[in-house]
């Protein structure tokens, strides 16, 4: 599995909070009316609670969003001795994880998923190229994000016949 990253979030801190609120209110030992007490502390309090909940939002968002795009594996297309194959051709990712498919030897070559061996639900034309996109060239690549749990069965359309195929289980 590659490494995630992270990104710095600054989270607001409560600090200053206490300090503002204590120097407006009286003591907890003095009793109070209700009425006497301003109305402005306490919507201080709710807004600085309200900023330090967006914040803590978006660094999980960003969290969730590094984590998502993690690449789980790198499958070859093509052998380096030439060979017409996905190495590795049967491999197991996580949901969410993202697949690159990188041109190696012996292109021009493409993904296209089965639709008849994908899990029920999932259209196989959403994560495949087409059967005319192909990769031309050394190291460029195709990259695609499986979410659906389930088996995964994916050619080489010009090289099907080669036995260029290949199988990914989704956990």
């Amino acid at each position: 599995m590659a490494a995630v990253t992270s990104a710095a979030v600054a989270i607001p801190s409560f600090t200053g909070l206490k300090a503002a609120v204590s120097a407006r209110v009286p003591a907890a030992s003095a009793r109070v009316p209700a009425a006497a007490v301003p109305l402005a502390p306490r919507l201080a309090v709710r807004a600085s609670l309200k900023d330090a909940i967006g914040a803590a939002a978006v660094a999980t968002a960003a969290s969730a969003v590094l984590a998502g795009n993690a690449m789980a594996i790198e499958v070859l297309l093509g052998a380096d001795g030439g060979e017409l194959v996905f190495s590795p051709s049967n491999f197991t990712v996580s949901s969410g994880e993202k697949i690159v498919f990188k041109n190696n030897a012996g292109f021009p070559h493409n993904v296209v998923f089965d639709e008849d061996e994908v899990p029920s639900g999932v259209d196989a034309t959403k994560i495949s190229m087409s059967d005319e996109e192909l990769l031309n060239g050394p190291g460029e690549i195709y990259a695609v994000t499986l979410t659906e749990k389930g088996t995964y069965s994916f050619y080489c359309s010009p090289h099907q016949g080669a036995g260029m195929v290949g199988k990914v289980t989704v956990n």
